[in-house]
């Protein structure tokens, strides 16, 4: 079974059940699997390829779910281009991937150069049905459905740009049967039912576009919100019925910060999901408080997309569990191995590895990259872990970014909690620095809250009362705003290059 046909199985049997809901238009199963299935009779007439690849560059617009639909459906290869990617990147992303066809709205156009690949316009300012949108093409292939895929779970499904909060990004190559087992993963882990109505706030190319598939397989409605302020996601959890929703820490931080947020009612809010990035302990109660306890995570990368643990509501009532990321997902297998290949005991730290049909295929054209992450079965996930002794997922930081200060071990993660629970700090970030005395010292930068006042040298001397002081950052820059990717990750790397070009031109 592919990916896909659980929209097709959904339709056979909820036919006039609400799919989708868009600004503007609703569509019922039958008629959402009618557009993609047409759409993807025109994907294979303009490129007979099997193999082919799509490109899509748009917004959460309804066109941009159909497109994505129907590349699955025409068995091609869906290239994932962010819009909120720069255009140097995205240039360099489509030189790599070579799609044959490139749906694009008509907004992101200037987004990248467009390539020797034929150019379909995806949503338009102003009605168009020309042959050279999606509206004309499935004018022109009303009726018609595509051929049948190739039932070969190993043929790639999609490639993803990632880059995470460091190192150069890189291209994700995800199976037929990774998507299958992230459909499951997500509907056994979160528990989704024909109850569920998903927001789609988050750019589909990333998060949000691992719950559509889980979502339609259980009659499910999505909800779109092209480009959501945060008002806009609050009115849509509490008129139109919103269960579910995954958002990055920063877009939740930035709903808590709306006027009247806590005041508000959202009566079918159950899984608010945050993944991509930690939320300090203080920042989880307070969004409980403010959302009726539903706040929810899950942890998964690219290479392993989205949900290889999660934590249910109820488990972060516990104070206990504020850090935990929780339980490893049904058809994932989770350990914490050290750098010898030993997998480690309970409770000791070390780094997380995954195996299981969630793991990606590779990096295209990388096979170096390839072969350093997923060796012997495994994927090396670059993150440092723990379980407690109940088997949940406690995350340390990145191995890449543990910080040696005379001799001593320092995680980030740890600091940048202590640090993010100063009244003033929005967000931080903490890093190493070469020094001559330690080998390196622990040094950070800080976003404050709008109105709030600190300086560096409270900050630190608030850290040192958390933690002992050679875990205490020596430097601490405050920063407008810290540096993020495309989809709201503070980046590390950024953070530390602009904090020591400052420093220099003091």
């Amino acid at each position: 079974m592919l990916p896909i046909d659980h929209l097709f199985r959904a339709a056979a049997r909820w036919p006039t059940r609400i799919a989708v809901d868009a600004p503007g238009v609703s569509l019922s199963y039958r008629a959402l699997a009618e557009r993609v299935a047409t759409l993807a009779a025109a994907f294979q007439a303009h490129d007979p390829d099997p193999d082919g690849r799509i490109g899509i560059c748009a917004h959460n617009t309804l066109t941009n779910l159909i497109a994505m639909l129907a590349v699955q459906a025409a068995g091609r290869c869906w290239i994932a281009l962010n819009p909120r990617n720069g255009r140097e990147e995205l240039d360099g992303f489509i030189d790599l991937a070579r799609p044959a066809l490139i749906v694009a709205d008509e907004d992101c156009l200037d987004r990248f150069t467009a390539p020797a690949a034929g150019l379909i316009r995806g949503a338009t300012a102003k009605p168009s049905q020309a042959a050279d949108t999606v509206a004309g093409l499935l004018a022109a292939h009303a009726g018609k459905c595509p051929a049948p895929a190739s039932n070969d779970l190993s043929r790639i499904a999609a490639v993803k740009l990632t880059g995470g909060s460091t190192g150069k990004p890189k291209a994700v190559m995800q199976s037929q049967r990774c998507w299958n087992a992230v459909t499951v993963n997500q509907i056994l882990a979160i528990g989704l039912t024909a109850e569920d109505v998903t927001l789609l706030a988050a750019p589909i190319t990333h998060g949000s576009g691992q719950y559509i598939l889980p979502t339609l397989a259980v009659g499910g409605r999505l909800v779109l919100i092209d480009r959501p302020r945060p008002a806009d996601i609050l009115d849509a959890f509490e008129t139109r019925g919103v269960s579910t929703v995954f958002l990055p820490p920063t877009m939740i931080y930035m709903l808590l910060a709306e006027s009247g947020a806590a005041e508000r009612t959202y009566p079918a809010l159950r899984h608010l999901i945050y993944a991509g990035a930690p939320m300090r302990a203080e920042r989880i109660i307070e969004a409980r408080a403010a959302f009726s306890g539903a706040i929810e995570t899950s942890y998964g990368q690219a290479e392993a997309p989205q949900i290889m643990a999660y934590q249910r509501a109820g488990d972060f009532a516990e104070e206990a569990n504020l850090g935990a990321v929780g339980f490893p997902t049904p058809l994932t297998r989770l350990a914490v191995m050290e750098a010898e290949n030993r997998l480690l005991p309970q409770g000791e730290t070390g780094e997380i590895v995954a195996a299981g049909d969630l793991l990606f295929s590779g990096y295209l054209e990388n096979p170096e990259e390839t072969a350093a992450v997923l060796r012997d079965g495994w994927l090396r996930t670059g993150d440092l872990g723990s379980f407690d002794e109940d088997g949940r997922l406690f995350i340390r930081g990145r191995a890449r970014d543990v910080i040696i200060t005379g001799g001593f071990n320092v995680y980030p993660g740890d600091v940048e909690r202590a640090l993010g629970r100063h009244p003033a700090v929005q967000e931080c970030t903490v890093f190493g620095v070469e020094d001559d005395k330690w080998g390196e010292r622990v040094e950070a930068a800080v976003e404050l809250k709008p109105g709030a006042e600190a300086t560096p040298e409270g900050l630190i001397a608030f850290v040192k009362q958390a933690l002992d002081s050679v875990k205490a950052p020596k430097s601490v820059a405050i920063m407008a705003d810290l540096p993020r990717s495309a989809v709201g990750k503070v980046v590390r790397a950024e953070a530390k290059r602009a904090a020591l070009a400052a420093r220099t031109t003091r």
